[in-house]
């Protein structure tokens, strides 16, 4: 492309990297700028392949600790939350809803800023439910400032690669009531340690886009 060409696009070359905002690019074997958080023993998080794709694998066992990215999303732009997901199973017998029953096959979180007041952030908590049905929605167990929403629920999908999309901004206009800060980080986590119980997950490519 001439110079003169070149410069002419780049406007809409620009316009068309802002539409979305890549946060896991696991096909990629990248695992750039993921850190870990452990709250009780450690889920193990590795870079692995199934079905022929590259992925994240997550495999827990009576643990939890998650892996998480800041970054700095605006909704108002890229509201649209992409990634697919799959579970072995889920779990037996939990009140999802009760501190003793907190445990998910998978779940990925996004997290928004509360500006200058640090104990405004909120969190937005999509999760493979184990019973729980589809768009039910409720208080996490532990935080007044996270909402939990069942995307898949029970076992019918289990094994299966799954693909989501999510208005972000929608949703956390539904369960806060505002319109939400800043996109400031996106966290993974699959968990076991109230139930005590074994579970595997794979979690792929994650981004936010306009549409």
């Amino acid at each position: 492309m001439k110079r003169a060409a070149w410069l002419s696009a780049l406007p809409l070359l620009l316009a068309a990297e802002a539409l979305r905002v890549d946060v896991a690019l696991f096909s990629q074997g990248n695992m750039a700028d993921w850190q870990s958080r452990q709250f009780s023993g450690t889920t193990r998080y590795t870079l692995g392949e199934d079905d022929g794709r590259r992925a994240l694998r997550a495999d827990s066992r009576a643990a939890a600790s998650g892996l998480f990215r800041k970054v700095q999303v605006d909704p108002a732009a890229t509201p649209y939350l992409y990634w697919s997901w799959k579970v072995d199973g889920v779990l037996r017998g939990n009140d999802e809803r009760s501190r003793d029953g907190d445990d998910y096959a998978a779940r990925v979180y996004v997290v928004f800023s509360g500006g200058l007041w640090f104990w405004r952030t909120r969190a937005v908590n999509y999760v493979w439910s184990s019973h729980q049905h589809i768009e039910k929605t409720w208080l996490n167990a532990y935080t007044g400032n996270a909402r939990m929403i069942a995307v898949e629920s029970g076992a019918t999908h289990a094994g299966k690669w799954i693909h989501e999309r999510r208005d972000v901004r929608a949703d956390y206009r539904r369960l806060f009531g505002e319109e939400p800060g800043r996109i400031v980080a996106v966290a993974l986590m699959t968990d076991t340690d109230n139930t005590g119980a074994t579970a595997g997950a794979w979690y792929g490519d994650i981004w936010f886009a306009a549409e």
